[in-house]
This record gives C-alpha cells, sequence and structure tokens, in this order.
C-alpha cells in the first residue's frame, strides 16, 4: 500500500493549487487562476483514489476520476451521481480550463474565474465528504480549518 506521506503529498499540492487560484483571482491572473483551479480538484481526487487504491490514476478528465472514486466508494455512489450529474456544466468548463487556460486564444474573465474558483473549493470539499470519517474527510477540512477530529460526519465537509 501506499505510504501516508505521499498521499499527504499530493493532497497538500492541491490545497497549495487552490490557494494560489485564489491569489491569482485578486491580482487578475484568471487565466492561471483556471487552471490552477481544476489541477486542484484532478490532485485532490487522485489523493483519494492514490489512497483507497496505492495507485496514481493516469487520467486528467475529472468527470472519469469521479466515476472512478464511485466505484472505490460505492456506499455514496448515489451522491457522488448527484454531484456530478448537478455540477456537469461547471465540471466540463473546469476539464476545459486544463487545456484552454494554456493554449487556446482565449481569454478568461474575472466572474467567470470566480465561478470555477468557487466550484473548485466546493468539489473539493463535497470529494472529502465521501469518505465517512476518514483522513481524507479530514484533509479536505484542512482548505481553510481542521477543526476538532472527533467531530461526527457530515454530508459536505467544511473548507
Amino acid at each position: 500500500m501506499v505510504r501516508r506521506e505521499e498521499v499527504e503529498l499530493i493532497r497538500d499540492r492541491a490545497l497549495r493549487m487552490l490557494s494560489a487560484a485564489k491569489s491569482e483571482l485578486s491580482k487578475g491572473g484568471y487565466d492561471r487562476s483556471a487552471f490552477l483551479s481544476e489541477q486542484a480538484v484532478q490532485l485532490f481526487i487522485k489523493s483519494v483514489i492514490l489512497e483507497l487504491t496505492g495507485e496514481m490514476p493516469r487520467i486528467h478528465v475529472i468527470r472519469r476520476l469521479f466515476a472512478t472514486l464511485r466505484t472505490l466508494v460505492p456506499s455514496r455512489a448515489q451522491e457522488n451521481d448527484k454531484f456530478v450529474q448537478e455540477n456537469r456544466s461547471l465540471l466540463i468548463r473546469l476539464e476545459e480550463a486544463y487545456i484552454s487556460s494554456r493554449y487556446l486564444f482565449r481569454r478568461y474573465t474575472e466572474d467567470e474565474t470566480r465561478e470555477l474558483v468557487e466550484f473548485a473549493e466546493r468539489a473539493i470539499r463535497f470529494i472529502g465528504s465521501l469518505l465517512s470519517c476518514s483522513e481524507s474527510r479530514r484533509d479536505a477540512e484542512g482548505v481553510e480549518n481542521l477543526g476538532s477530529e472527533n467531530r461526527s460526519c457530515r454530508k459536505e465537509a467544511p473548507l
């Protein structure tokens, strides 16, 4: 099985990317902010999959990563499906940011980038909530504040 340090490295990297996305947004670096938002979500999901399987996924499509997570946490599959279905458009836009923020002749606006950053934060919170009372749940809460380790499980981990 994978070492805890490896999971923590990837998870910490994801949370730092989310923090950097917020910083870039505040400085007007909308393209970088959009890209970093996508990377934050992608890496956070991968850190959970790494923790559960011991393997780092080599796919980059967030919706496919959610599908993988669905099979690994079958007790929460309905919640996973609902989140993906309700946020399909935002997930697609986040995935598009992976390419378009770097390679296409397109400029991101402040409003659309803010929406992506806020969604990335919400997605990370949700991903952490899929695992009931696990280390992954507590790490997702660490985006802003860890809080009490002994609290009861909730549907969505606070950021």
